[in-house]
């Protein structure tokens, strides 16, 4: 069984690998200036959306693995 703030550790984990590939692909359409339906702001945008809620899991995980121990 996992631990109280470890399921949202590991959402946080899996949202910032997302964001890092967005970030990837909104750095390959520019350099390539291929049009894509999203363009290269949209694919860094996405990329910042995952970053931002990587961030907040990753808080709330240590917030609630924090109450659940003391």
């Amino acid at each position: 069984m996992m631990s109280v703030g470890a399921k949202r550790t590991l959402g946080a984990r899996i949202s910032a690998l997302l964001s890092f590939i967005c970030g990837l692909f909104g750095l390959y359409v520019g350099l390539t200036d291929r049009i894509w339906k999203l363009g290269s702001i949209g694919w860094f945008t996405g990329g910042t959306v995952l970053a931002l809620i990587a961030l907040f899991l990753l808080v709330d995980g240590a917030l609630a693995s924090q109450k659940a121990k003391g």
